[in-house]
């Protein structure tokens, strides 16, 4: 087992960019740290700039990208979401995210000395980050962004309950529940199939029909390593290529299928004790790479196709609370339990915040 190689928004953005990574994007570029990219060798910058501090899509949309928001919102105005969510993510579907993603991961590992400090320091105080739980809380001697953003914590710092499952993130419930149908509930009037989840694998999918999923976001304020819920050996892991949305809880209102069509990491591990379930990394707008304990960082490179590796024949053993991978810079993971595996704690609700280590669930 390896270790890792590793002002304003416009009035219809800011609501969700706010809360959401897309806003440090705007940090980075407004650091300008120093390093061998720019905007402009990232895609299409007059783009971004518009969308991101102009003062509306339509004056600043050329005839083609006024062509293209007229055909997303006779889209969405079928949708059952509620018309603000649809206006909010509208954006989405202009913004170069793949070009953003490129650039925020290059500045983010970027060593730029005092202009790193001041980016996270003002990343701190923006986002009410606490680094008294840090293993290092001098954010001076962080060298890079990623350094800083997948910091560990302090051991004690968050215990494991004594539990079957505990949770395996710092962030929140987006939703959790029953799989009905082989259907995962998104949002009011979205929901997404376990078959398109782990990357159109239906005899895995088939495995989870009546099962139970939990979907946990991770915000730009949290601690970004992601641990195991349960004792588990790795069988399986897919990278599933797929679009770069933001995962906030607006856009999961408004963009359907969303988990299932970001470019998201499945991992298969069986448990001794509870038998197999899944974790899924999901990747979102400007979430750099995704990396695992065992492999190190899964994309970059990001391809096109799907690709998979097996496991059968080692023995990768993680163990409860562990560590089994990390996001440089945050998004969303989705489990996946078989039936009558797991009866969630009562506590739980939809947009609850969750620690890593506490109660995620018993054996029914």
């Amino acid at each position: 087992m390896g270790g890792f190689h590793a002002d304003r928004i416009s009035s219809t953005f800011l609501d969700y960019a706010a809360t959401d990574c897309l806003s440090i994007a705007v940090a980075l570029t407004n650091q300008r740290l120093k390093s061998s990219t720019s905007l402009a060798k990232a895609s299409r910058p007059r783009e971004c700039t518009y969308i991101l501090y102009g003062t509306s899509c339509a004056d600043a949309a050329n005839s083609r990208q006024a062509a293209a928001l007229t055909v997303i919102i006779g889209h969405h105005s079928r949708l059952q979401a509620p018309i603000v969510s649809r206006i909010k993510v509208l954006p989405q579907y202009l913004l170069p995210k793949q070009g953003l993603t490129r650039f925020a991961g290059r500045i983010a590992g970027a060593k730029g000395g005092a202009q790193t400090t001041t980016l996270i320091r003002w990343f701190v105080k923006q986002y009410g980050v606490n680094m008294d739980e840090a293993l290092n809380p001098d954010i001076a001697s962080y060298s890079s962004f990623n350094e800083f953003f997948t910091r560990p914590l302090r051991d004690g710092v968050r215990p494991l309950a004594s539990a079957d499952f505990v949770c395996p993130v710092d962030g929140a419930i987006s939703q959790f529940g029953d799989i009905k149908d082989h259907q995962i509930f998104q949002a009011k009037g979205h929901s997404f199939s376990t078959t398109a989840l782990v990357g159109g694998d239906a005899a895995l999918a088939q495995q989870y029909q009546h099962g139970s999923f939990a979907n946990l976001y991770l915000s730009p304020k949290d601690y970004h390593r992601l641990h195991m819920p349960c004792d588990g050996r790795l069988t399986r892991m897919i990278y599933v290529p797929g679009a770069l949305f933001s995962v906030n809880p607006t856009t999961a209102r408004g963009i359907p299928n969303l988990f299932a069509r970001n470019e998201r990491v499945v991992c298969v591990f069986e448990s001794p004790e509870f038998g197999q379930f899944v974790s899924v990394l999901v990747g979102a707008t400007i979430v750099g790479s995704m990396a695992t304990t065992w492999h190190g960082v899964v994309n970059p490179p990001r391809s096109a196709e799907l690709r998979e590796w097996r496991y059968d024949d080692q023995d990768i053993v993680i163990k409860k609370g562990a560590e089994m991978g990390r996001f440089l810079l945050g998004s969303t993971i989705v489990m996946l339990f078989k039936k009558d595996t797991i009866k969630f704690n009562p506590d739980w609700a939809p947009e609850r915040s969750v620690r890593l280590g506490e109660m995620m669930g018993a054996k029914p």
